[in-house]
């Protein structure tokens, strides 16, 4: 994902003289490409993330349209009360882009994991929060908050993720979510990196007998309420994934909207990471494991919902 970001970047700046990449000293080589079409408009800001948001802050005042770019955990928490006041209270055209979101850099520890940025992110007035899949939805991402007149946020994945899409999505809007593959007895709603999982659950309950609609929700804030309502009409279970708490990204939200709109009639059953911190070592896979969000735990716990509901429609 961070290669097709830098590539998109690239040939996004190469178009639009005013776009500005600002770097908290990492990807310099990832870079090459930026420096050499237009070196004047990067810059490494160093070990000094506030102060990146700062000075972006002012470019967008001045009327560029500046990218900022470093590790997750780095752009978010660190600097939250810049991107709050800064960015957001002025509502400045700036995207903040983190890599190895959520759980990419697992086994570098805590320090670098990232599961309650949409969290606060999110909670902030005028912010936009996307979640890409793949590095198809990467870079349709990246054009959509180039595009957009306001601050985007934007978590990636690391590197290597594979590939849910074979072309970059024409249907790619900010606020609608993709149907990836479509069923009629049970709902799985992705969001980012963690979508694969999904998928490869998706594909296993319907070949069990339970057709599943998995949908890419690329978009967090503004959620897709059209999408929604559509699914809790049509679904007696919505699962939720994600490489997130469960407290204040995508589970929290859809049940905040099921509360809203008086939703009875459907479970909603979340994957997201638990409210407490992983304190052992290990790559992403392991940490997935460790807070459940994996294949079998999604077909399981899934399966078991369908058939209760099943049994409860029998004997009603």
């Amino acid at each position: 994902m961070r290669n097709a970001f830098a590539s998109e970047v690239t040939a996004l700046a190469q178009g639009n003289p005013n776009i500005v990449l600002l770097s908290g000293d990492i990807g310099n080589r990832l870079f090459d490409k930026f420096k050499d079409a237009a070196p004047e408009r990067f810059h490494n800001v160093g070990v000094a993330e506030a102060n990146m948001i700062g000075v972006a802050a002012g470019m967008a005042m001045a009327g560029l349209r500046p990218i900022t770019y470093t590790i997750t955990s780095f752009t978010t928490a660190r600097c939250l009360e810049q991107i709050r006041v800064d960015v957001c209270y002025h509502n400045l055209p700036v995207v903040i882009v983190g890599v190895g979101s959520g759980l990419g850099y697992a086994s570098l520890g805590v320090t670098h994991h990232s599961c309650e940025d949409v969290a606060f992110l999110g909670a902030l007035p005028n912010m936009t929060v996307l979640a890409p899949a793949d590095a198809f939805e990467t870079r349709a991402a990246l054009r959509a908050a180039v595009a957009h007149d306001g601050p985007v946020y934007i978590r990636l994945g690391k590197k290597g993720e594979p590939k849910v899409h074979s072309s970059v999505p024409e249907d790619f809007k900010i606020g609608k979510g993709i149907v990836m593959t479509e069923g009629d007895a049970v709902c799985i709603i992705a969001s980012g990196t963690v979508l694969p999982v999904a998928l490869e659950a998706g594909r296993r309950l319907t070949q069990a007998g339970l057709p599943a609609r998995v949908v890419s929700l690329h978009t967090v804030k503004p959620m897709d309420e059209d999408l929604l309502a559509q699914c809790a009409a049509r679904f007696p279970v919505i699962a939720t994934v994600e490489e997130h708490s469960i407290l204040g990204g995508v589970a929290a939200r859809v049940s905040q909207w099921m509360t809203a709109n008086q939703i009875t009639t459907t479970r909603h059953i979340p994957f997201a990471t638990g409210d407490w911190f992983l304190k052992t070592a290990g790559e992403q896979d392991y940490a997935r494991e460790q807070y459940g969000i994996t294949t079998d735990a999604i077909f399981e716990k899934v399966h078991a919902a369908a058939a209760a509901r099943q049994k409860i429609q029998r004997t009603a």
